[in-house]
């Protein structure tokens, strides 16, 4: 693969032609190899299988490792939405419903894209960064001399552990922000805890659950990927490593948020085609 993407960018003495057509190349040449390399994975996840030797330690560095900083964010989350919602909902004698608001954020946007948003700062920083290394060390080229595939090597788990394990954490941010939505709206703004979880119960349809699940595995998805992509297309040195760890937290960033629009506009959509899916959920 190749070092880089990026070319050297024009020089000061270019004319913003240069640049444009600069930026332009160098747009499509990354979007083609990521897809060429999005491609290889598939390819590498539907006729080999990753030994658990190699699936554990990262399952348990990415799920277990990750639940704290899920614990505390989604914590303080549920909190937050209680105490700037109540106001607003309290000015027009709707504060009892405050339940309904908290929880029915949390579930179908916030808890996904704040799961995704500590998967990519903390996972796939730290992925990139990895990999980019063993890239500057010329630590993959061993392992290619070695007879070894080093995207079903390196990838692929990664890939996996992302993907399988990004819904627990989703409904672990869920949980904890409703349990601390609710702790603060009954204890501290004097909600009646029966109002709250009624209507709850009552705006919450399962398609919220179902989506807000469904959108965290696309979410791990294109983490491992751009962080992956990023440490396979390190530049050298340790500014090199460093550019690559930004990158892929800013890309990855930039897609969770495009994806959670579009998988929310068809999750509306596919609501108002299959009206049963917007009972409640119990």
């Amino acid at each position: 693969m190749a070092s880089s993407l990026i070319g050297n960018p024009p020089t000061d003495r270019t004319t913003p032609i240069h640049w444009l057509g600069w930026m332009l190349l160098t747009s499509v040449r990354t979007v083609g190899d990521a897809a060429i390399f999005t491609s290889t994975v598939a390819l590498g996840l539907a006729t080999r299988r990753s030994r658990s030797a190699i699936l554990w330690p990262i399952f348990y560095e990415i799920g277990c490792r990750s639940m704290p900083v899920i614990l505390i964010t989604g914590g303080f989350i549920g909190m937050v939405l209680a105490v700037q919602s109540f106001d607003q909902l309290a000015a027009i004698g709707l504060q009892s419903r405050l339940g309904s608001v908290v929880n029915v954020s949390l579930v179908k946007e916030l808890g996904p894209v704040l799961a995704a948003t500590m998967l990519a700062g903390r996972v796939g920083s730290a992925m990139a960064a990895e990999i980019g290394t063993m890239k500057v060390t010329e630590q993959i080229d061993a392992l290619q001399a070695l007879g070894a595939n080093p995207v079903m090597f390196l990838v692929c788990p990664r890939f996996l552990a992302c993907v399988l394990l990004i819904p627990a954490l989703t409904l672990l941010a869920d949980g904890i922000g409703m349990l601390s939505g609710w702790y603060l709206s009954v204890q501290v703004l004097g909600i009646s805890s029966h109002l709250y979880w009624f209507y709850s119960d009552s705006y919450i349809t399962s398609l919220d659950i179902i989506s807000g699940v469904i959108k965290s595995i696309f979410f791990g998805g294109a983490i491992a990927l751009v962080a992956c992509h990023r440490g396979f297309h390190c530049s050298s040195g340790a500014e090199g490593v460093g550019r690559a760890a930004t990158e892929a937290f800013v890309c990855s960033f930039i897609l969770v948020l495009a994806m959670d629009f579009l998988l929310g506009v068809f999750f509306i959509q596919l609501q108002h085609l299959l009206p049963s899916l917007r009972s409640p959920l119990l």
